[in-house]
Order: structure tokens, then C-alpha cells, then sequence
């Protein structure tokens, strides 16, 4: 069955803390990525020591994007790294050995290639995107839905569908066989709030 996994937004309000509360307890959620691109090192240590518990608490995964290093030393569960990311911390393997027992995600556009060697080289999820417009970042790709039917008849290694997701656009996915739908903007810019967005998600994929 498809889950959710929930990225947050590129910037945090001071009531983020329980707007997540309120998305996570609307579930199910599998797991929360912080990704701010733009905070500096006080900011996202004070960032995961507020929302860390709220996600944890819950059964909920909590992943830290870009900095593996940091996702160890500050209790999360693991870390999810794009192609650029990787370059910069050392290599896919040196990230995998720094995350020793915590989850590997890694970001693979619309590359079979990149999927493969993510892989075999210990990734516990790859994800593919984008695979419709979305305002929260420029794509580097555009990903076309056979890709996640290729890796899931291939595959044992779970994906993830990315790029301007919502309830409305979900169902292709979920068909191909993707394992877990990251949303941004369809949850934390839900006119009803984060809560209705995950309930809208949750119809859906029920």
C-alpha cells in the first residue's frame, strides 16, 4: 500500500509544531523530511529539537535533508541526499557508513541508472520526480509515470514519487507502484489546513 511522506516547507512559521502535530495525527504519515535549504546550523538544530519529538512520539520517521552528519548527532532517523549532496559529503558509500543503521534516502530524477547504483550501494529508498509542476523548487527533471512501474516490477528497494502531488494527481502513481508519495504544498497549503490535507490524501489512497 502507498504512505505518505511529508516534506516540510521551505520555511517554518513559530506554529509549525503543531501544524504538524495536527497533519501527523490526521494520518497515517510514514515519515518527515525537514528540508531548509536556507536555515543555518542554530536554525536547524533548533528545527529538529522542536519537530524531532512531535514526529518520533508518533511512530513517525523524522529525516534530516542534505546533512547526514547532523541527522546523527541529533537523534533523527535518517537523512535524504540529492545528487549534488552526495558529491559534496564524499560519495553514497561514505554517506552510508556515517548513517550506520538509519535510513539512506537518495534522490534519482528520472535516472534509471542513479536508482540502480543508489541500490546496490545500500540506499534504503529512491526517489523519482518530479512528475508534475510544482512551485516548491525548480526540477531538475521531469519524471514519467513507467519509471515507477519499471523499478517496482524490478526492484525490492521502495520508491518515492515527488514533484506537485496532490489527491487529484495521485492515483497514476499509486497505480505504477510507487511505495510512498512526498507532498509539500498539497498538506501545508491545504485551504482546510494540514489535517484536511493529509485526510484528503488518506481518502485517496485508502
Amino acid at each position: 500500500m502507498t504512505e505518505l511522506y511529508l516534506i516540510t516547507p521551505p520555511r517554518l512559521g513559530p506554529d509549525f509544531a503543531d501544524a504538524l502535530a495536527a497533519a501527523l495525527d490526521a494520518g497515517p504519515v510514514a515519515c518527515i523530511q525537514l528540508r531548509l535549504k536556507e536555515a543555518g546550523a542554530d536554525e536547524m538544530r533548533r528545527a529538529i529539537d522542536a519537530l524531532r519529538p512531535v514526529a518520533q512520539s508518533r511512530g513517525v520517521a523524522f529525516l534530516l535533508n542534505d546533512d547526514p552528519r547532523l541527522a546523527v548527532e541529533t537523534g533523527c532517523d535518517g537523512a535524504h541526499l540529492g545528487q549534488d549532496d552526495l558529491a559534496a559529503h564524499g560519495g553514497l558509500a561514505w554517506v552510508r557508513r556515517v548513517l550506520d543503521g538509519l535510513s539512506l534516502g537518495i534522490t534519482c530524477h528520472d535516472s534509471r541508472h542513479l536508482a540502480m547504483e543508489a541500490a546496490e550501494q545500500g540506499a534504503d529508498y529512491v526517489a523519482f520526480g518530479a512528475f508534475y509542476p510544482t512551485g516548491t523548487k525548480e526540477p531538475k527533471a521531469r519524471a514519467d509515470v513507467e519509471i515507477l512501474r519499471w523499478w517496482s516490477e524490478l526492484m525490492e528497494v521502495p520508491c518515492v514519487a515527488i514533484g506537485g502531488i496532490t489527491p487529484g494527481n495521485a492515483a497514476p502513481l499509486v497505480e505504477a507502484g510507487a511505495d510512498f508519495l512526498a507532498v509539500v504544498g498539497a498538506v501545508w497549503q491545504h485551504p482546510d489546513g494540514p489535517a484536511a490535507g493529509v485526510r484528503a490524501f488518506r481518502a485517496e489512497l485508502a
